[in-house]
């Protein structure tokens, strides 16, 4: 389950795509580990990856639509690859992760663009080595798009943009910047501008870094900055839909950059613990040591599930069929959150190893929670995916089945998604199938019968009108209903892989303690009926014992020790 940079062969991809996450893997490996944890020490800017990038052109082949790619048979926009790129990157390092997710933002809003010459401006440079920014948040406002104070005043046959922008990745070094803001003699949403800033124009000022480590997270201000016709990307509505739905496309990566710091820092913590004995024992003969790698790895399984499954539905979207718009948010708070845990049940075991400074897993320690955070936190998420509730609980309807999507092929679609509305008309398929196929997996029929209680809390004790203003009851029950769908892409992807019955039942041993104590704390809410309490208490289940069970994942964690360790 776990990556391991000595045996990766990308056999699911394309040759080139292989050569190319190869010779990434390769670049890491031989400039080793001491180099990375120094210059990530030093904050030093990694001006030797983005060489290595732009020579290579791994920017620019994963990043180029075939529609802008001249003929190059390699360039592609492919969400299967492009995962793998993220977490290879993510494992190791997040600085490096940052520099390729703000690329894809910054080009998100250039390629869902009608504007030919800025398009092919972005994919001369991409070509050239150029990385890209996003220019949306702002100091005051935040990613709040609707706040926005970069004010575009008309001049002549264009406009003059003054305005800053904030935490915004690269803006040190973009070859373009596609930035959001609104016109000033334009009320309302019909006055949104995006469009495309050189920062080696006059007018463009950068003001700094705003946070201590190697990635540049810039501040810039726009002090009467010319916009040209040339440079305008989207207006109106359509600016405003090209900001989320570029989000939509892009900060699915941070997914994969949590999977792969985790599984760096599980290489390390196991190697670790499991060669260190401590009052005559082996660290890891202890119980509650075995319990944490084991619940760690399980963890791991399931965000590595969920997130391969949901490329599929990514890469098989169309106007008609936008389930990716839930399954989106998930990976972006649920599967980083679960990273959290992962690098914080290794922590517990590892303890103060987990602090030295030659350690990768100080690294991943300081920057796993970075990733929740990085897209309108958990709680924004939680927010969108009940937009989706009633109709996935209620309201299936069919559709042909999803396959795995490792082919060679341009994910269009992303540059057409069309308005950032209609969520609740979004159906799905029957999301008890998958549970019902795995029927015979004990945990799985004790979390079938968790999700299938959550339909009777909705039925039976349904939130008020006061509940339903109350976020923070909400969100309970957003987490609630996350796991459900969690659950649901994880068994799909368990049977497209054929995953051990062992590891899978070990999964939801896990989801099973979460729901009932996410129950618990729905319980436990200032504003929970009566009703809903007592059906709270009644979803506290244990899940089903299996000691021989526990006993073979252990052996498949133990295995695992001195599997991998950097090049020093």
């Amino acid at each position: 389950m776990l990556f391991d940079p000595r045996t990766f062969d990308g056999a699911h991809l394309d040759p080139e795509s292989r050569r190319l996450l190869r010779a990434t893997i390769d670049w890491f490996e031989q400039r080793g580990k001491r180099r990375l944890l120094a210059d990530d020490q030093a904050r030093a800017w990694y001006a030797d990856f983005l060489d290595f990038a732009a020579r290579e052109k791994l920017f620019a082949t994963f990043c180029t639509p075939r529609a802008e790619a001249g003929g190059d048979p390699h360039k592609r926009w492919d969400a299967a690859r492009n995962a793998a790129l993220s977490e290879i990157l993510g494992f190791y390092g997040l600085q490096y992760w940052y520099a390729w997710q703000v690329t894809v933002l910054g080009l998100g809003p250039i390629w869902m663009s009608d504007n030919a010459a800025a398009r092919e401006r972005a994919a001369r440079l991409l070509d050239d080595g150029a990385v890209f920014a996003f220019g949306l948040s702002e100091k005051e406002h935040g990613a709040d798009v609707y706040s926005t104070d970069m004010v575009l005043t008309p001049a002549g046959d264009g406009f003059t943009a003054r305005g800053g922008k904030y935490y915004i990745g690269n803006g040190n070094v973009a070859g373009m910047v596609s930035v959001f803001g609104r016109r000033a003699d334009v009320e309302g949403p019909d006055g949104y501008v995006f469009f495309a800033v050189d920062r080696r124009r006059p007018g463009f000022r950068l003001v700094g870094n705003v946070v201590d480590a190697q990635m540049y997270v810039s501040e810039f201000h726009l002090d009467d900055y010319p916009v040209a016709a040339d440079d305008i990307l989207h207006t109106g509505r359509d600016a405003f839909s090209a900001a989320l739905n570029t989000v939509n496309v892009g900060k699915f990566n941070l997914c994969t950059a949590s999977i792969g710091i985790s599984e760096h820092a599980f290489h390390e913590a196991i190697t670790h613990a499991h060669n260190r004995v401590l009052y005559g024992k082996r660290v890891t003969d202890f119980s509650h040591v075995r319990q944490n790698f084991v619940d760690a790895y399980a963890r791991l399984a399931a965000m590595k599930l969920f997130s391969d499954r949901a490329v599929d539905y990514f890469r098989t979207a169309s106007p008609d069929d936008r389930r990716y718009l839930l399954f989106n948010p998930i990976t972006k708070m649920k599967v980083t959150s679960e990273g959290e845990r992962v690098v914080d049940l290794l922590w517990d075991v590892i303890a103060a190893k987990g602090f030295e400074k030659d350690t990768y897993f100080a690294m991943a320690g300081r920057d796993i929670g970075a990733l929740p955070k990085l897209e309108g936190t958990v709680h924004v998420n939680l927010a969108l995916v009940l937009k989706f509730m009633p109709a996935y609980l209620f309201q299936p309807t069919t559709y042909p089945e999803v396959p795995t999507r490792h082919d060679a092929a341009d994910d269009e679609f992303f540059w057409r998604q069309g308005p950032a509305r209609g969520l609740g008309a979004v159906r799905f398929h029957d999301w008890e199938t998958a549970y019902r196929a795995f029927a015979h997996v004990p945990n799985v029929a004790r979390f079938h019968e968790q999700a299938r209680a959550l339909r009777t809390l909705l039925t039976t004790a349904a939130p008020d009108d006061e509940q339903r203003e109350d976020l923070d009851f909400l969100l309970a029950l957003g987490h609630l209903f996350t796991l459900v769908v969690y659950g649901q892409l994880v068994l799909e992807q368990a049977g497209r892989t054929d995953l051990d019955a062992d590891l899978l039942d070990q999964v939801f041993d896990v989801l099973v303690r979460d729901f009932s104590g996410y129950a618990v704390a729905l319980h436990g809410k200032a504003s929970s009926t009566e009703a809903q309490q007592e059906w709270a208490l009644g979803q506290v289940r244990k899940p089903v014992v299996d000691h021989g069970r526990f006993g073979r994942v252990w052996e498949r964690v133990a295995a695992l020790s001195g599997a991998y360790e950097m090049n020093p």
